[in-house]
């Protein structure tokens, strides 16, 4: 047991950091999501690996018949759903069959890019990291942050930033006609 004050780490690198193909395929999702390094890509595989280790866990406690697994299982499956990665009605099975796109599509930074409040996937990161954004009223400066289905249209400029006025030259082009203006 370790000093409770002290953080630790919350991702595992992988066992074989050579591999062409997995390093090819972290590349890309880097890329495309916008990842300031392969931590953060890990951060995410973790999260995931944590819920399927859950879900195998669980499996098996129902099939043992175990009177507690049934109540366990719709508490993570209400979780998942709540924050959007899993469908509603969704069962155990969905939870071995996420992947990591599903949650990397849940952060921050990805769901202000998809709803137009920035240009690009690294101005979204840029916005966030430089308390432009608000979520439910609340500034939130970590693109990492994932995003709960209802909080998805409560995304917006954060009210004290110069972005928040209709002309900044930064915004994207997309908002005023989200707005319901004309582009």
């Amino acid at each position: 047991m370790g000093y409770p004050g002290k953080s630790h780490k919350t991702y595992e690198r992988p066992r074989k950091p050579w591999e062409a193909g997995r390093m090819a395929e972290e590349v890309e999702l880097m890329k495309t999501y916008g990842l300031r390094n392969k931590r953060e890509l890990w951060k995410a595989e973790s999260i995931l690996r944590k819920y399927r280790r859950v879900g195998r866990m669980l499996l098996a406690s129902k099939a043992r018949g175990e009177a507690r697994a049934d109540v366990e299982a719709a508490a993570v499956i209400d979780r998942l759903s709540r924050f959007g990665i899993l469908k509603d009605g969704a069962d155990l099975d969905a939870i071995l069959s996420l992947k990591i796109t599903d949650i990397l599509e849940r952060r921050l930074q990805t769901q202000v890019y998809r709803q137009g409040l920035a240009n690009t996937i690294r101005q979204a990161r840029q916005f966030i990291t430089h308390g432009h954004i608000q979520v439910a009223g609340q500034r939130v400066t970590v693109p990492s942050y994932l995003v709960k289905r209802g909080d998805e249209m409560t995304i917006d400029y954060y009210a004290g930033s110069p972005l928040a006025r209709e002309g900044h030259p930064e915004r994207s082009s997309k908002i005023v006609a989200r707005a319901g203006g004309s582009a």
